[in-house]
């Protein structure tokens, strides 16, 4: 297991940990302003108060407690939009590839309409639609590529399909159920993983698109990207409001794409044989 790997689990492992106990480790209250403290730098700076480590924003709010709890909501953010997308996009690709014909047609026609609409105007229309809501936000996060895992499952299945291993199954008397269960989703779980991440890291980024817009999680509630949109005024006189959140959203993304590329390689049934 080389050095990069270690460190990039390390880094997930205690950006996780942050997440969960962010309510303990948070020294104030991430609403709570003090407008005499306002736009202190970080420790190390002039000016600084030591009793904000990453410093305070425009209403004196302390950065360090809104980080871990804009980290908590922006992983829960990333991780439900994931896990909707990658369901939805996996169970139509095995369909699709599987049953072939008019079902393959009708759903692949809606991945192709979908891939090819800009997926931010499409996002700016249900969230001006629907409101400003969590579970809005994560439902449109959930919707925003599970178009790439059905693509991606489908031209998987269709490449398993007529192995000797699966033509063997359904000879046997297997169902497709089981075909798919048994036979297609083990071998294709690398790709499905790599791409899991990569989208995670592509979820965290959109959500940071959308507050930038100020059509993501409302203030006064902390998300790593609502932060950097609100501190993008401030951003050459108090550059550490915007740096700080963004440095957090880098360190997630890294880590994220880091174990996927390490779970591929140990889910991957082919590579495991070799």
């Amino acid at each position: 297991m080389s050095v990069l790997v270690v460190g990039a689990a390390l880094l997930a492992l205690i950006l996780v940990l942050l997440a969960l106990f962010a309510p303990a480790l948070a020294p104030f209250e991430p609403d709570q302003q003090k407008l005499l403290a306002r736009l202190r730098p970080p420790i190390g700076f002039e000016r600084a108060n030591p009793a904000h480590w990453f410093g305070t924003d425009q209403l004196g709010r302390d950065l360090l407690s809104r980080c871990l709890h804009g980290l908590r909501l922006t992983l829960a953010l990333a991780l439900f939009g994931t896990l909707i997308g990658l369901s939805l996009g996996v169970s139509l690709g095995l369909v699709a590839g599987l049953f072939g014909g008019w079902a393959d047609a009708l759903i692949m026609g809606f991945v192709d309409i979908m891939l090819s609409l800009p997926f931010t105007l499409v996002a700016l229309l249900v969230i001006a639609l629907a409101g400003t809501d969590v579970a809005v936000l994560i439902c449109v996060l959930g919707i925003a590529y599970w178009a790439h895992f059905a693509r991606l499952v489908r031209a998987q299945v269709l490449g398993l399909r007529e192995l000797p291993f699966v033509e063997a199954a359904r000879a046997a008397g297997a169902t497709r159920w089981h075909i798919a269960t048994v036979h297609m989703i083990p071998n294709i779980v690398s790709p499905i993983v790599v791409m899991a991440s990569l989208n995670f890291s592509n979820l965290i980024l959109l959500e940071s698109a959308l507050s930038f817009l100020g059509l993501g999680v409302q203030p006064p509630t902390a998300t790593l990207g609502s932060m950097v949109g609100q501190g993008r005024d401030y951003m050459a006189s108090a550059s550490w409001i915007v740096a700080v959140p963004a440095l957090l959203i880098v360190f997630v993304s890294l880590a994220a794409m880091l174990l996927g590329d390490f779970l591929r390689d140990h889910l991957d049934v082919r590579l495991r044989e070799r």
